[in-house]
């Protein structure tokens, strides 16, 4: 067989795979990082881009939409241009949007310079997992997903910590300046050791009528979800506005993709077994469970706990740590024992973490204690990504590149529905919670807490000021008790997304008819 036949992982050393995954995986780390990191620091942006704060949620807002659509322009630009290229184009346009985003003076270039970042992450992230998986052999395959599972999950987790110490040192525009060094070594690095074996090419096919189409379903929604909450949903003209541009977006898709002879999406991915239960998975358990626990996290430590930025991500740190961890083990153990049995062990390390343990986290725990209950939810994260990544991946063949952009756009789309879910979940409890507390006080216990906090304020203040002051006391005392167990139930809330996700796994038990 000619050497150009050989499967990728055949053609190159030992050596060489090392090199090539540093070389992927620092340029994915410094991607998925900035999901999380730039987080941490929009309040600080408001005042120099002359903005406010739901204005500055545009930065995240037209990021999150630029990824999403850009992931599936993926597997027709690998074709033209090749693994390889598309990658260093990728790290490309991110570094320099990371240099215009740090530079930026006003909202509108943000938000173009945040958008520029947001498709050059998904060039990288899609175009990264496919190389690692096409690099290792089939017996290695879910190492290489527990390492790609490393930056994914490592990743978000550090980014408030990360994000909270050039804050805290230095100024917020580092938070994107960080990545030009990163990005520049990643590109001299590629243009010289990624083989050229990546470059495999082919003509332009792509439908951009359901492209098209596909965008004005993907773009109204992601921006309905962010600002839903704002509006009061759909009791807004613009919400209900998004929601039938979305819905119109979606139908005139289907109808474009039923008369296409060239479809945007090969749908025959969804025949293999694995890749949609690992699609529903994904869409569940890491969209609405997961990516609503990495969002109210660093909330509970700063809005109830009262936490710095750079506290917060101190005390997540343990947390990553544990994620990166386990991840490169379990997809060992994924090669020697099957995904399916892996998952099945994280099932369980996942109901007893997310249903059971984070839930203990209230306004008095201390803070060692919330640092040991975060790390047995690490371990668990880090068992689930690199087993459910070999299990989408392992049976698509030359199908991989669009299996792998459209368990990102999954992902994407999940995460996002996530927030929006814990964003509501979260509101709705603690008014639940504070008209609860209302209706249960005790008259002459609150009297007596009112006389004496009167009392003793009125040694430092005038007696009218002290009256005010003990009433305003009580309302943040209520408040805070009312927040403490509105994030308890939401938590627990995003926890049984997850189970309900994992629930899929038991379809991977029935055997496959048999055909005659």
């Amino acid at each position: 067989m000619a050497t150009e036949q050989l499967p990728l992982y055949e053609r190159i050393d030992n050596v060489s795979r090392a090199i090539i995954t540093f070389i992927v995986m620092t340029g994915t780390f410094m991607a998925i990082l900035d999901t999380t990191i730039v987080d941490v620091v929009v309040p600080k942006m408001m005042s120099p881009l002359k903005t406010d704060l739901y204005g500055v949620q545009w930065v995240i807002t037209s990021y999150m939409a630029a990824a999403a659509t850009g992931l599936l322009l993926i597997e027709s630009l690998t074709k033209v241009l090749g693994l390889r290229n598309l990658f260093l184009i990728g790290i490309t346009l991110f570094t320099l949007s990371s240099a215009a985003c740090g530079m930026a003076s006003d909202l509108a270039q943000m938000i173009i310079s945040r958008s520029l970042q947001g498709l050059g992450e998904a060039f990288i992230v899609a175009t990264a997992q496919t190389i690692m998986f096409s690099i290792f052999p089939p017996e290695k395959k879910g190492i290489a997903m527990g390492i790609f599972g490393m930056g994914v999950s490592f990743a978000p987790a550090l980014g408030p910590t990360a994000g909270g110490y050039l804050t805290e040192h230095f100024n917020w525009r580092y938070v994107f300046y960080v990545n030009l060094p990163v990005g520049l070594l990643v590109v001299v690095l590629g243009l010289f050791i990624l083989p050229k074996v990546l470059e495999k090419r082919e003509k332009l096919h792509f439908n951009f009528v359901s492209y098209t189409f596909f965008a004005i379903f993907t773009i109204p929604l992601l921006i309905m979800l962010s600002k839903g909450q704002q509006k009061g949903w759909f009791q807004s003209p613009f919400i209900v506005k998004l929601l039938f541009i979305s819905i119109f977006g979606l139908i005139m898709f289907a109808i474009s993709e039923i008369l296409s002879k060239r479809k945007l999406i090969d749908y025959t991915i969804f025949k293999i077994k694995e890749y949609a239960v690992a699609i529903l998975i994904y869409a569940f358990t890491l969209g609405l469970s997961i990516y609503q626990i990495f969002y109210l996290i660093p909330l509970y430590y700063e809005n109830l706990k009262s936490y710095t930025t750079l506290q917060t991500g101190l005390h997540m740190l343990a947390f990553a740590i544990f994620i990166g961890f386990t991840s490169f083990f379990a997809g060992a153990l994924s090669d020697k024992y099957g995904e399916k049995n892996i998952l099945l062990i994280n099932a369980f390390l996942y109901f007893t973490t997310s249903i059971i343990l984070i839930p203990k986290l209230n306004y008095y725990t201390p803070s060692i204690k919330t640092i040991l209950l975060t790390i047995p939810l690490g371990f668990s994260l880090g068992t689930f990504f690199a087993p459910v990544s070999t299990l989408a991946m392992r049976k698509l063949g030359p199908k991989t590149q669009m299996g792998v952009s459209f368990l990102h756009y999954i992902r994407f789309m999940g995460g996002s529905f996530g927030t929006a879910i814990a964003t509501n979940t979260l509101q709705s409890k603690i008014s639940f919670h504070y008209d609860e507390i209302s209706a249960i006080q005790n008259y002459s216990y609150i009297s007596n807490y009112l006389y004496q906090a009167k009392t003793y304020l009125t040694q430092i203040m005038p007696e009218h000021v002290a009256e005010l002051k003990s009433y305003a006391l009580f309302g943040k005392v209520q408040y805070l008790m009312s927040s403490s167990h509105a994030f308890q139930d939401t938590f627990r809330h995003a926890g049984y997304f997850g189970i309900l996700g994992l629930s899929f796994l038991v379809f991977l038990f029935i055997p496959n008819k048999k055909k005659d």
